[in-house]
Order: structure tokens, then C-alpha cells, then sequence
């Protein structure tokens, strides 16, 4: 007995020098690396909100309009019934996390009563002048425990400076006094779109500028437009990943946002050695439109349709903008929210029992084992702060579900923190010969959510099949999901 402990301790301690000289080898290699790129903490952040709705809301909301030509009477706005708690109550039944309003669209209409503009809510008859959505969309998003968001359009089809060098400074001004009135912002929406103004001419941008003041007065939002600062455009308004395939990283120089943006298939992919973090958000209508229309009453996007946008778009790594019209009493609409409730309620059934809650993993990949053992691992302790680095020649982790479970969903997220690596991906469980591949992506990201026919298993194995450097993931959630599409 005493010979076999000595063996034992002696086995033990090769295979740990083994583990280390195998550590070292890599190392060497990673030196000689530039460090990846990673998120900023306000980034972070932002890709744990994951989902949100748009409010398109303005003048167009009563011209029936899409983009409306700036030159509408004030007066034209005047919703019978506004009512932001009854936005932020909808909102949250559908499981968003906050809100964002087009403030000023492109007809220049300032949902506030703007000091810079004379196109704003004050000369409309709404609450005799007095109203101001912003200020009540932001106090019911607190009230509602969301987080609050502004587009503010760079072009302006009434203001009369639009097309000169001063209308630069009116609109840092305008977006200075919106930054700074309705308390902190989680997201800042720029568009890329240039089109004429009241004078015929069109504006330079000067966006540097822009960033650097939306930087100094909301230093915790993150920005989006085409090519950030902080998220990106994803190159449609179908709001999908169109591949498995969605890197966290985009090379920027020498593009511009609009015309000059990168193509769609490079925005909505990104790029793999991209030297910037810059995720994607996925936007997309609940109905035809932006803006409300009755006539599309019935067209409004089903509940099994959300779901396939949200496993196509939160479910490949990116956030998903859900816009939701408030119609002309200043309310959304009874069949957006039924479609929303009923959106919620199959979200919140689906991931309300994680199998791998509490469970263990198995460690064939750390090196100093003796023999492979049980412990409590970080991918399953539900803090996404946490992470396992995956080291071993084969690269995977296995989780113990104490016996065997039906599921057909699995979740897994890398750690971010750390920059993406992973390039594959399989989900294996054993068959009685070895494992069975029942699963198979690229990318992971801030998240993957992979659906397969159902399985019963006790074991499943996650295997890194190919990745950029040492794998890190963060969290690991199995479920089973009715009705499956």
C-alpha cells in the first residue's frame, strides 16, 4: 500500500510538470501576441442588457410617414392618451431591459421643448405647449426599473442651418442640453443617413466632435451607429446574425458611417482579428414600419416569429432592438402587446429551469489530476464574471447532470472580459462507444444559444474544436424548450 501511494504522488507530480511545460511552450507563443481586444466595463454592461424596444414616436406617428420632410405644422402632433407607463409596462412583459426614443427623427421635430429649435413639442397644441415626452418616458423608465436610451438624429430636414459649418455647433448644443436634462443614459442612436435640408444643401458631420461631447456628458452609454464607438449597425433591419458566425471586433479606419460604412456582410459578421470591440445590435420592427400605421394592425410579427429573431440575433452573440410603435393616442398598440406578452411569457418559460444549475463538472483538462474528479465549477456558479479556462490537448469541459435528462437547448457564454478566441464549437453527450456530436457552431461570444432534436443524457460534453488562443467561457445552461422551430 505504501509503494502504490508512492507511485501515485510520483505520477501526480510528472504529470503536473508535464501540465507546466506544456503551460510554459504556449506561453512563449502568447508573449509575443498583442493583447486582444476587449470590451470597456460600460460595454460589458451593455451586452448583459441584451434586449430592449425602440420607440419611433413623432410627427410621422400622424402623417402615416416613414421619414417625414420636416416642414409638418407642430400642431400636426397631439396624441390623445400618452401614457410611458403603459410603454414601460409593456416593455417589461416582453423582457426588455430598457427603452430608447427617437427624440428627433429626421424631419428635425424635437420630442422636447428644445432651446436650439422652434420645430419642437412647445408649439404643438399637445398639453397646451407644455408637454415633454423625454422627460416622461425617463421618469416612468425609473419609475419601471428600465434603462433609458435616445436617437437623436444628426440630419435635420428643418432646422435652417442644416447644410452650413454653425449647424454643428446647434446640434452639439442640442445634444448637450438632451444629455444633460433627463439623467443617465445606457445608449446613445445615431443613424447615418444625409439627406437634404430646408436649403437644398446637405451637412459634413462633424462626428469626432460628437463623440467627444456624448463622451463627456453620459460617459456610461454606450454609442451605436455604423461603425460605433460603442456598437455597430448589423447590416439589415431583419434583426438577425445571418450566419453562426458573429465576431465582437471590427476594423474602422478609412470608413465612415452611412455611404462609407463597411459592407453589410462585414457588419453583420464582423471581423475576426478586427482591432476594435465593437458588437453588434440587431434592429428590427415588430411591424412593416417604423412609425405607427393603422393599416398594419394586422401585420404585427407573431410571437413564434420574435422568438426566431431573438435565438437569431441575442441567441448568436449580438443585442436585439425591438422596435414597438406607440400609436396616435400616445399608446402601444393592443395587438403589439398581446404579441409582446405572449413573446415574454415563451421567453420566460423557456430558460426558467436551467438543468445544469448547481451541478458539477468533470476535469479531464486539468493537467495535475490523478484521475479525473467532480468539482464546482465557474461555468455553472451563474455569475458571468466568473470563467473556466479550457487548457487541456483535448479542450473541453464536461458537465455531470447527476442522471439522465431530456433537454434540446443549450446556452453557453464566453468570457468576454477576456476578449472572443473560440472559432468552433461541438456539444457532445456519450452514446455507450464514446460522444455523440449533437451540435455544432462557430462563434460564441457574449452568448450562443444552440436548439437540436431532444436528447436524454446525463453527461455533456462542450469541446473547443478551434479557437484564436486559450478558451474561456464563463457560463453553461442546459434546457428543455417546448415546442422547438
Amino acid at each position: 500500500m505504501k509503494t502504490f501511494h508512492i507511485v501515485k504522488k510520483w505520477y501526480e507530480a510528472k504529470a503536473c510538470l508535464l501540465g507546466f511545460m506544456v503551460l510554459l511552450s504556449n506561453t512563449s507563443g502568447l508573449l509575443s501576441q498583442a493583447p486582444p481586444p476587449v470590451p470597456t466595463p460600460q460595454q460589458l454592461a451593455w451586452h448583459d442588457t441584451e434586449f430592449y424596444l425602440f420607440f419611433h414616436f413623432g410627427p410621422n406617428t400622424f402623417t402615416n410617414v416613414e421619414w417625414g420632410h420636416g416642414t409638418e405644422p407642430e400642431d400636426v402632433f397631439n396624441p390623445s392618451a400618452l401614457d410611458c407607463d403603459q410603454w414601460c409596462r409593456v416593455a417589461k412583459q416582453a423582457g426588455a431591459r430598457g427603452v430608447i426614443i427617437t427624440a428627433k427623427h429626421h424631419d428635425g421635430f424635437c420630442l422636447w421643448p428644445s432651446k436650439f429649435s422652434t420645430h419642437t413639442v412647445r408649439e404643438s397644441k399637445w398639453r397646451n405647449g407644455k408637454g415633454d415626452v423625454i422627460r416622461e418616458l425617463s421618469d416612468a423608465c425609473r419609475r419601471n426599473g428600465l434603462l433609458f436610451g435616445v436617437y437623436l438624429s444628426p440630419w435635420d430636414r428643418n432646422h435652417p442651418q442644416y447644410g452650413t459649418p454653425a449647424y454643428n455647433d446647434v446640434y452639439v448644443q442640442t445634444m448637450t442640453e438632451l444629455l444633460t436634462s433627463y439623467g443617465d443614459l445606457f445608449e446613445i442612436w445615431w443613424d447615418g443617413a444625409n439627406g437634404e435640408g430646408p436649403n437644398g444643401k446637405k451637412q459634413v458631420y462633424d462626428f469626432h466632435r460628437f463623440e467627444r461631447v456624448a463622451a463627456q456628458l453620459q460617459p456610461n452609454a454606450v454609442i451605436f451607429s455604423d461603425i460605433g464607438p460603442g456598437c455597430r449597425w448589423v447590416g439589415n433591419e431583419r434583426g438577425l446574425i445571418l450566419s453562426e458566425t458573429n465576431w465582437c471586433m471590427l476594423d474602422t479606419a478609412g470608413f465612415q458611417r452611412g455611404l462609407g460604412a463597411p459592407s453589410n456582410d462585414t457588419l453583420n459578421r464582423g471581423n475576426e482579428n478586427g482591432a476594435l470591440w465593437l458588437p453588434a445590435e440587431c434592429d428590427v420592427s415588430i411591424r412593416p414600419g417604423w412609425f405607427y400605421h393603422a393599416e398594419e394592425d394586422n401585420k404585427v410579427k407573431s410571437p413564434e416569429t420574435l422568438w426566431n429573431i431573438y435565438l437569431q440575433s441575442v441567441g448568436r452573440g449580438a443585442n436585439l432592438i425591438l422596435n414597438v410603435p406607440p400609436d396616435r393616442r400616445g399608446r402601444i398598440h393592443e395587438q403589439d402587446s398581446l404579441a409582446l406578452m405572449a413573446f415574454g411569457e415563451k421567453c420566460r418559460k423557456a430558460f426558467a429551469h436551467n438543468l445544469a444549475k448547481g451541478k458539477k463538472v468533470w476535469t479531464p483538462h486539468r493537467v495535475c489530476a490523478f484521475t479525473p474528479k467532480k468539482y464546482r465549477s465557474f461555468v455553472l456558479d451563474g455569475d458571468r464574471s466568473t470563467f473556466e479556462k479550457i487548457t487541456s490537448p483535448n479542450k473541453s469541459v464536461v458537465i455531470d447532470l447527476g442522471k439522465k435528462k431530456k433537454f434540446n437547448t443549450l446556452l453557453v457564454r464566453e468570457a468576454i472580459s477576456q476578449g472572443q478566441a473560440v472559432q468552433s464549437f461541438s456539444i457532445e453527450v456519450p452514446d455507450g462507444k464514446g460522444w455523440r456530436e449533437i451540435a455544432r457552431s462557430s462563434t460564441i461570444g457574449a452568448r450562443k444559444i444552440l436548439q437540436f432534436p431532444e436528447v436524454k443524457a446525463r453527461q455533456i460534453r462542450i469541446r473547443i474544436l478551434a479557437s484564436k488562443r486559450e478558451a474561456a467561457l464563463s457560463e453553461v445552461e442546459v434546457y428543455q424548450v417546448e415546442e422547438v422551430r
